[in-house]
């Protein structure tokens, strides 16, 4: 077995896919992580000219000049976990960079057990933290006709697209210059629902990433925009990453009719899946609740993971998050 550094897209993007990885680990995303001034590593480690497990890497910068390692929804196997592997190529990666600890987010086929055996093995302490992607996310199964996947849905979420239909809520797929309307509506929505956004030139260098990955909707109400959703399409999956809703017209269901309009766009592209991206009936019990009436299942994920490279510099950090936490 060798480590090496992928740099073709579709060598590292069919990689990806056939091994049921997400999003977050594709080529794209690695090319956004770059738009925001971040380093990446593709990693692969590979076996008789073949992939079996990869990992895209992305350094995040913390104070005093150090850093950590993020692998977001990774390392993807294709089959085994020989997560192990890439402890000596990350511990270099970590030397060069002052990174203080590797952060992972396993994939059903490597366990949270698995990992905590290879930290023991290989002598790396190993932390379960606060996920950072959500551990609990909401997936609708879209074969079948629109119909059934109406039928599915609960009477009132059925009854609101209706409902916004009617009142004449019109849906478009939005251009460049849209991304600062949705930044308009994003910031109202922060307020209403108490929540910290992403910086704005996160969302407009996420907008600049291959169209076919990253699309804009927006649902108009005579000329205004009442609803935005920003959805990202990989293999087979199109998900829902980040939404906003005017406080205006709230009676008409815009959202609703929104979520139809890209779930029925996706399917007739021949998408398989569309992933809510986030449940947490208690921390967003509105929501959830929301997402759950479309008729989709909710999936879990086996946590998010520290493997500390540094012990001294990983308390002190930890530390300074537990302060921080209770200022707010």
């Amino acid at each position: 077995m060798h480590l090496v550094e992928i740099s073709d897209q579709k060598i590292w993007d069919d990689f990806v896919l056939a091994a049921k990885g997400q999003f977050l680990q594709s080529f794209e995303w690695g090319q956004f992580q770059e738009r925001l001034n971040r380093k990446i590593w593709h990693l692969a480690l590979c076996q008789d000219g073949e992939i079996i497990l990869a990992g895209l890497v992305v350094k995040h910068g913390l104070p005093m000049n150090r850093s950590y390692l993020y692998s977001p929804r990774g390392p993807i196997a294709a089959g085994g976990d020989e997560i192990s592997n890439f402890l000596e190529r990350i511990r270099e990666i970590a030397r060069k960079e002052n990174a203080i600890f590797w952060r992972i987010e396993p994939t059903r086929e490597i366990t949270d057990k698995r990992i905590k055996d290879l930290c023991s093995m290989f002598h790396v302490p190993c932390s379960m933290t606060s996920p950072v992607q959500p551990s609990r996310t909401i997936i609708l199964d879209l074969k079948g006709s629109e119909e059934e996947l109406l039928a599915r849905m609960h009477p009132k979420t059925r009854y609101n697209i209706r409902l916004a239909q009617r009142h004449g809520i019109e849906v478009e797929e939005g251009s460049g210059d849209d991304i600062e309307k949705f930044l308009d509506i994003l910031h109202k929505t922060a307020r209403r629902d108490k929540f910290r956004p992403y910086p704005d030139e996160y969302y407009r260098q996420l907008f600049k990433v291959d169209p076919n990955f990253v699309k804009l909707y927006l649902a108009r109400y005579k000329g205004e925009i009442l609803a935005a959703n920003i959805i990202v399409f990989f293999g087979k999956t199109a998900t829902y990453v980040h939404g906003a809703s005017s406080d205006k017209h709230r009676s008409l269901m815009a959202p609703h009719l929104l979520h139809w309009h890209v779930i029925t766009e996706a399917k007739i592209s021949d998408y398989t899946w569309y992933d809510f991206w986030g449940a947490d009936e208690k921390k967003w019990p509105g929501l959830t609740r929301f997402k759950k009436s479309f008729g989709a299942n909710v999936v879990i994920y086996p946590g998010t993971f520290d493997l500390i490279l540094d012990k001294k510099w990983y308390c002190l950090y930890r530390l300074g998050k537990n302060i921080k936490a209770r200022e707010y």
